[in-house]
């Protein structure tokens, strides 16, 4: 499985490829997707669209991994990242890969055992645990360790979480009703 890590910003956006082989993961692609310096965000957006879209064509994951929105202490930042995230999410919906998310805190805390982990523990860990010569940029490592979380995680990454136990609980007691052709299901 070749796992697709986006750790999104307006800036600078990271990437990370990892493939899962079994119980063994290995480090396949990594870089930073940096719009134009001082372009207008339209730009900067479009940007990040077209470049995500040229790694997922390149590289073709099966799933991708992006860093699920924190709360920022400045209102026009938190506005700006999620921009961005939504051109990420579009490019990554436009090429039909499927995408899951985590925080940065589960992920630091997979990784390296503290979800307070600083970027350079970060990196760290990424290049030790993927065995690089050298360490990658701060985004791209982040990528990487949101990719690492996920393939670690291995079936496991795909049970549902805390936020959609109800609705699956829901979905799933439908789907019961309507196979065993109790009142109220598709059979009635």
């Amino acid at each position: 499985m070749r796992i697709l890590g986006v750790d999104p910003g307006s800036n600078a956006t990271g990437v990370g490829l990892v493939e899962r082989e079994g119980s063994r993961v290995h480090h396949v692609h990594h870089g930073v997707l940096r719009p134009p310096a001082g372009a207008e965000l339209s730009i900067r957006l479009d940007f990040l669209y077209a470049r995500l879209l040229e790694v997922v064509r390149e590289q073709k994951p099966d799933v991708a991994i992006v860093e699920r929105v924190f709360i920022a202490a400045n209102p026009r930042s938190a506005l700006v990242l999620g921009q961005a995230r939504g051109a990420l999410l579009a490019a990554l919906g436009a090429s039909g890969v499927r995408v899951t998310e985590i925080a940065a805190r589960e992920a630091k805390k997979a990784i390296t055992g503290s979800g307070a982990a600083d970027k350079k523990q970060m990196q760290l860990m990424v290049t030790r645990l993927l065995k690089l010569e050298k360490a990658p940029p701060t985004d791209a490592a982040d990528a990487l360790a949101l990719a690492l979380s996920y393939a670690q995680a291995g079936p496991l990454a795909d049970l549902p979480t805390k936020s959609r136990r109800r609705s699956h609980r829901r979905a799933m007691t439908e789907a019961y009703a309507g196979a065993s052709g109790t009142p109220g299901g598709r059979n009635s």
